[in-house]
């Protein structure tokens, strides 16, 4: 069973920063696709960013700029360095891993931690 543990998550006052982290088996991450996206409430799962294998990032057009996705190999973990905090960031942030196997798509989602920007 694939597990995705997430950690960092947290209250942050607005233009403050946190930094998410979300560890897996070497056997996932040394193949997998990583990820975060994120969930409001009332709102539908969005893409947050991206890291492939070979390290390629891929980000949302509203994170450019304030969000670092990044890749730890020694220690099997992705992280999500978040600057300049805004209230709308406020959600559930849910690490991802994905990969495409033929036609079939592999895709495992940790349990969230939640992010919330207020003062």
């Amino acid at each position: 069973q694939v597990q995705l543990v997430e950690s960092g998550g947290g209250l942050v006052q607005p233009g403050g920063s946190l930094r998410l982290s979300c560890a897996t088996s070497r056997s996932i991450f040394s193949i997998y696709s990583m990820g975060w996206y994120r969930q409001a409430p009332g709102k539908q799962r969005e893409l947050v960013a991206t890291i492939s294998f070979g390290g390629s990032t891929n980000y949302a057009d509203s994170m450019k700029g304030r969000f670092t996705i990044s890749r730890d190999d020694a220690s099997n973990t992705v992280h999500l360095q978040m600057n300049s905090l805004k209230p709308e960031d406020t959600a559930v942030y849910y690490c991802n891993a994905r990969r495409l196997m033929g036609a079939t798509l592999l895709n495992y989602w940790g349990q969230g931690t939640q992010v919330t920007v207020s003062s």
